[in-house]
This record gives structure tokens, sequence and C-alpha cells, in this order.
């Protein structure tokens, strides 16, 4: 299986690594700095260069345990080594995103003991949350809700990630904050994303290394999604 480096390291822009596998337009690299859709956050996009070649990736995902890079054209390209690049830009708006989600869900299972149902980043700039209470909260929490969320990013929280074996990991109360555990069976090292003084959950995405660096943001919209569900839907302000 090929290294995922953005587990290791969200930062990392880009690898020199060789080619696994062509398969018309879809590439597997022996180790990635690329992530796939998964968890509610977008693939990454950037190119790949060989020699004075330029091939653009356009989606990553992952397909049989494998991920697979698919290019724009793939003409031209050749078995060996290339120089994997992600868009940055893109990569750190989404771990901004991330970080945020991670922070809400945190929030408000220390507050309620609420559990997320499901979490999405989108490809144009915003994000959303589903939570589920455990009874109906009253409405007028969530317009002050907002700026309980702002204290804690403000506090500069650092972000930490580490690896354990899945039965270690569910003996951790709060480690799954979904309702149901969607991570499969056939994992049994769990990486666990810590935002210190507030939570820690399992997580295979990518995320900022402190609270700041998510900056100013806004919760445009929270509507019902069902009995004591509601979906928080947010916006970063830059």
């Amino acid at each position: 299986m090929e290294k995922e480096l953005f587990l290791t390291n969200s930062y990392q822009t880009s690898c020199e690594t060789f080619i696994e596998e062509i398969n018309e337009n879809k590439v597997i690299l022996h180790e990635t700095v690329f992530y796939p859709s998964g968890g509610g956050q977008p693939f990454d996009t950037g190119i790949l260069k060989q020699g004075n070649h330029e091939f653009k990736v356009i989606k990553v995902k992952r397909e049989q345990g494998k991920i697979f890079h698919y290019l724009e054209d793939a003409k031209n390209l050749v078995m060996g080594e290339v120089t994997a690049q992600i868009n940055w830009n893109r990569r750190y708006r989404f771990m901004r995103y991330h970080t945020l989600l991670h922070v809400i869900a945190g929030h408000l299972y220390n507050k309620f003991g609420a559990l997320a149902t499901s979490s999405e980043i989108y490809e144009n700039d915003r994000a959303r949350i589903d939570i589920q209470f455990e009874e109906e909260i009253a409405e007028d929490y969530f317009s002050s809700m907002e700026q309980e969320i702002y204290k804690i990013v403000e506090e500069n929280h650092k972000i930490s990630t580490r690896s354990l074996p899945r039965e270690e990991v569910e003996k951790i109360p709060g480690s799954i904050k979904t309702v149901i555990n969607l991570l499969p069976t056939s994992i049994q090292e769990i990486r666990l994303v810590a935002i210190s003084e507030l939570d820690e959950q399992a997580c295979g995405g990518t995320h900022v290394k402190s609270t700041n660096e998510i900056g100013a943001f806004s919760f445009t919209k929270v509507k019902n999604k069902g009995k004591h569900i509601k979906r928080i839907e947010i916006i970063l302000n830059d």
C-alpha cells in the first residue's frame, strides 16, 4: 500500500516519488501528498511533474484500498520518478474548515453529549455539520453558540495526532463522536486527532496545527434536520 504522507504532515505540499501503475488516466504513486475524498473532506488537486512535462491532477479517490490520481491528460507520462505537488491554497482552506468542524463537534459533545450524524466540506467554499442532541435545545442557544466557538478558536488550542490499536481507541470515551461508528472493521490501527483541552476523536483528515489558524468564520444557518438534529452551516470569512 502506498504511503499516505498527509497523515503525518498535513503541511507537506510535495514529494519525490515514483509511479507504481498507470491505467489510462489513473495513476498510483508509491507515496503521495494528495488527500483522497473521505470523511466529508474533498480531494486535493495539483500536478505531477516528470521531466519537462506537467500533468494536472483533477481528482483523487480511494478504490479497493489504493489511492488513484486522476489526470486531465496522461499522454507522455511514463513509468518512473515524478514530483507530486498539491494545490496548497485549496488544501489549507479544507484544513481550516475540517478543524473548525472538529471544534464544533467537540464543544457540543462536551456541553450536551451531542453526536455528529454527518459533516461535509463543499467545493464552493462552505461546510456543514449535522448534530444530534439528546434532547431538544432552546432555539435561543444557537444565536450565542457562534461566540462560544469563536472563544475556543481564539484560545489557540494546539492540534496533534497519534495512532493506537482499535481496541484501545474504543475504550476512550468520546473517541467516536458520530452516531454510527463509521470505521470499517478491517481498520485495526486508528488515527486520533486531538485539540488540546477540548477534544480527541478518530479522523483520517487533514488539520491545522492550532485553532487560531482557522481564522474568521460565520454560522450562516442553523436548521432542523430531524428529531433533535440540527444542521449548522458555516463559511470562512476571508
